[in-house]
């Protein structure tokens, strides 16, 4: 163990190696059960971590001090990644809209996610990675870091199909200016106020409305409509971020207009006066996949009650899912 300095609270250990601080956090590890992560990637470590006890990032990374950074995701569904190319496209971009370069060609981050994935032995989860400007020092600019780093995490979970319809809430709480709202960057404050504003009012989530009156997205969702005359709709993405699940649900959706249950599938500004009176509203992102919303700020949704177009549109993307063109077999040994 290592010594001790005293202190107003009493006697704080000073470690005086990395391994007696490992071993505090394998203690640590061991009455968390399960671990929230099965296997980490690190660039600065330069390889796949299986210990949780090792699944760090610098507090020098501008990430972590400076929110310089940004991320994406995709998910595990039987075994296979699902969309992980659309995702790793976004998260380029975000990357270069935050200045942030990367250690890597996309190549080879998309072969390190894969074997990530594939060490882990998880089935069923999501993967979460990042880019960051890096670790360095504690300044603003990103000048004193040697170069970008690249972490990527793998989070078992045992999703299942939305069945049920929730409830949402317009939040008080401001919406980001386009230029950060369109990047997926780790600046998630505004989120996660956001739905703690939903959850403090008995709602699942909530609903950002812009200054002009029309419907954003959700803090970590976007949201679609089913109008009276049977047309989706979902907000256009020239202010909020392009969401990869419903991008998917937008090409997938013209099956149920070819069928007779839709009439039309696009993307629009839309107030939220209009949107209220929609006859059907969802949640749509990558875990869910749609999530049938029933009443908004205290009024229902058509009937008050799931909808059957929302839960036809549920049907066909997890579908596609468990079966569709865009699913990567991960080589698990």
């Amino acid at each position: 163990m290592g010594s001790y300095v005293q202190a107003g609270v009493g006697q704080v250990p000073v470690y005086q190696s990395g391994t007696e601080v490992l071993q505090q956090l394998q203690e640590k590890w061991k009455s968390t059960s399960p671990a929230p992560c099965t296997a980490m990637y690190s660039s600065v470590f330069g390889g796949i971590i299986l210990d949780p006890a090792m699944m760090l990032v610098p507090i020098d990374d501008h990430m972590v001090h400076r929110g310089h950074g940004v991320f994406d995701t995709a998910m595990i569904l039987d075994g296979c990644l699902y969309e992980l190319d659309p995702h790793l496209d976004r998260f380029l971009r975000s990357a270069a809209k935050a200045r942030i370069g990367s250690p890597f060609p996309r190549d080879k981050l998309r072969s390190i996610l894969i074997q990530m994935t594939a060490a882990s032995n998880c089935r069923r989860g999501s993967i979460r990675y990042w880019l960051s400007a890096g670790p360095g020092d504690f300044l603003l600019s990103s000048k004193g870091c040697p170069g970008p780093a690249f972490y990527g995490v793998v989070i078992p979970t045992e999703y299942e199909q939305c069945r049920e319809g929730v409830r949402a809430v317009t939040t008080s709480v401001p919406m980001k200016p386009p230029l950060f709202a369109t990047m997926k960057n780790v600046n998630y404050l505004p989120n996660v106020l956001s739905i703690m504003d939903a959850e403090d009012r008995g709602a699942f989530a909530s609903v950002w409305v812009d200054e002009q009156g029309y419907v954003a997205e959700g803090p970590m969702v976007n949201v679609a409509f089913v109008t009276a005359e049977r047309e989706l709709v979902l907000p256009a993405f020239d202010k909020i971020l392009s969401g990869c699940t419903a991008k998917r649900l937008l090409a997938l959706a013209p099956k149920l207009v070819e069928a007779g249950l839709l009439t039309g599938v696009g993307t629009r500004h839309m107030t939220a006066e209009e949107a209220k009176r929609s006859v059907e509203m969802a949640f749509v992102g990558s875990g869910l996949p749609v999530l049938p919303i029933v009443e908004w700020d205290g009024q229902a949704i058509g009937d008050g009650k799931v909808g059957q177009l929302m839960l036809a549109l549920s049907d066909l993307l997890w579908e596609d899912m468990k079966s569709g063109p865009d699913r990567i077999t991960v080589p698990y040994q």
